[in-house]
């Protein structure tokens, strides 16, 4: 069967696959937010004086870096309902479900990229806020946590890309994203060629997009020192009479 640029075309153009595709955007953007708080929280308490939050931080990290992302999916969809009836309720669909399953996974990630960016900010700079008499609550939001910012944006930019690359195992819970969409498609026409690279465009399409959002935005954060590489030489320092 050779490949048939017009169905190729049609499925790209279609409908389904732009409205699976945005369903895939929007399930990674929430989760990715959902994530990145979890993971702050789940960073201080690591870095935290106290030892049960210590110990807290690090069972989360080691239980959800350990748990396959899909088998915690079908967990969520598939066996959470039985535990908790609440969850049997129509409120509780698939994208509610993978956008629980997606966070949890990768806040425990977010968790080390987060903890490694603010233990890279010099300690100095605790002591110096606080002699200014900064609350630990000001030293932490105003001088901590927006250098540790430019620190985790590299890595928690890569985490987005996996992460929208991650939705494609929600298909698994029947949701109907990007790949999901295709895999309907293929089933009626048996067309795998055409349908499955119109996704692969759409991915393609939406990871560069992001690339590039990706860069602005760590220029934006990059800071860099304009001061001049030596200084001039005050003119008293070469005529010792007009510092007189």
């Amino acid at each position: 069967m050779d490949f048939n640029s017009t169905v190729f075309w049609e499925a790209l153009l279609s409908p389904e696959f732009l409205k699976g595709a945005l369903l895939s955007l929007q399930l990674a953007v929430l989760s990715q937010i959902v994530a990145t708080a979890i993971g702050l929280a789940v960073a201080v308490a690591r870095i935290s004086e106290k030892k049960y939050l210590q110990q807290l931080g690090w069972l989360y990290v080691w239980f959800f870096r350990s748990v396959p992302t899909l088998l915690l999916l079908l967990i969520v969809w598939n066996a959470a309902p039985q535990v908790f009836p609440s969850l049997r309720e129509d409120w509780y669909t698939p994208f509610i479900a993978a956008l629980i399953g997606l966070s949890i996974v990768e806040g425990a990630f977010m968790a080390e990229i987060i903890r490694s960016a603010l233990l890279s900010v010099d300690p100095g700079q605790h002591l110096a806020a606080r002699a200014l008499g900064l609350t630990p609550g000001q030293v932490f939001f105003r001088v901590v946590l927006p250098q540790a910012t430019k620190v985790a944006l590299p890595p928690s930019g890569n985490e987005f890309i996996g992460m929208i690359k991650y939705t494609a195992l929600a298909s698994v819970i029947s949701l109907q994203e990007l790949l999901t969409t295709a895999q309907v498609q293929v089933a009626v026409t048996f067309r795998y060629a055409e349908f499955y690279t119109a996704a692969l465009v759409y991915y393609l399409v939406i990871v560069s997009a992001v690339m590039a959002l990706q860069h602005f935005v760590e220029r934006r954060y990059r800071w860099i020192s304009k001061a001049p590489a030596t200084l001039p030489v005050p003119e008293t320092s070469l005529n010792p009479a007009k510092g007189i």
